[in-house]
């Protein structure tokens, strides 16, 4: 009896074991999400450290004597001589205003990029009409055109409409349909039985009541997932803005960081206020995936698996 309780306990045990490719399947998981969240964490260690104290503590772990007064130079809290007293090179930028224009920047672009890449997505996956999947065609081969490519003729169509150093002209090249946005909505779209669709129109509902109150609100978690992955990036875009709203009174954050980094009355950049600046502008990032990384993973699988 006892032989058989110790042959039974073994065995579970032996079920019980870690294989050895999940072991090293999570040890390079580690190892990645070290390396993603070391320079996050320097970014925050030097923002939180004063400026007679960055090269002396540089090898470090955690600042000795953590202060705020890097956040305070950068958000225009402390006059420009409390900022020279405090360590500060004298870079003297409004990142509440850079602050406000990314946010307006960002929010008009993915709301209309994503409206029209709506639009266009259930027109290719439900509408039939002549040309449609040649000009399909040409919304896909228009994500292998690197985006360089299209910043003279931009830059000069926004001249001539004189639109330069204005907020239209900052958003004006990315508020329509952008390829990728409309094939991963037209797969969803895809996916949505017919049968809803036939019905409504048994009823003479229109096709766009159908978008609107049918096909929309079954797919807020590919919409959401579009919308996240277009804020990230328009709040990093940088060189377009750089381009058409390097004055002052349309800069965006992106643009805003290189000219304070670009601002050295006493020589050298401000490190620690500049790295301040940079944890500012990446709280709204964090808290997108924080908020919907997982309808973002869930969405990406989906459409991959169709």
């Amino acid at each position: 009896m006892n032989e058989t309780l110790v042959a039974q306990l073994g065995a579970r045990r032996a079920h019980r074991r870690i294989p050895a490719g999940r072991i090293l399947a999570w040890a390079a998981l580690a190892v990645m999400l070290a390396i993603t969240l070391t320079p996050l964490w320097i970014v925050l260690k030097t923002a939180l450290t004063h400026s007679d104290d960055l090269y002396t503590q540089s090898t470090q772990l955690l600042p000795a004597n953590t202060t705020l007064v890097n956040f305070k130079r950068v958000l225009g809290l402390l006059s420009t001589d409390e900022s020279q007293a405090s360590g500060g090179s004298g870079a003297d930028i409004n990142f509440l205003r850079a602050l406000g224009n990314s946010m307006l920047f960002t929010s008009i672009i993915v709301v209309t990029q994503i409206s029209c890449s709506a639009m266009a997505a259930y027109a290719f996956a439900r509408l039939r009409f002549p040309g449609r999947q040649v000009l399909f065609g040409l919304f896909i081969g228009s994500m292998m055109v690197p985006s360089v490519v299209t910043f003279i003729p931009n830059f000069i169509l926004m001249k001539e409409l004189g639109w330069l150093n204005s907020m239209i002209g900052l958003v004006a090249p990315f508020c329509l349909m952008q390829g990728f946005s409309v094939f991963f909505l037209r797969q969803f779209f895809l996916s949505i039985p017919r049968d809803l669709e036939e019905a409504a129109l048994l009823d003479g509902a229109s096709h766009l009541y159908i978008f609107v109150r049918v096909i929309l609100p079954l797919s807020l978690t590919p919409i959401v997932t579009i919308a996240t992955l277009t804020g990230i990036n328009m709040w990093n875009e940088f060189f377009w803005p750089y381009l058409v709203g390097n004055d002052e009174v349309h800069r965006v954050i992106p643009v805003a960081l290189q000219a304070f980094k670009s601002q050295t009355p006493q020589g050298q950049p401000d490190w620690t206020g500049l790295m301040a600046a940079t944890a500012i502008s990446i709280v709204p990032t964090i808290v997108l995936l924080l908020a919907f990384g997982r309808r973002v993973v869930e969405s990406v699988q989906f459409s991959g698996g169709k």
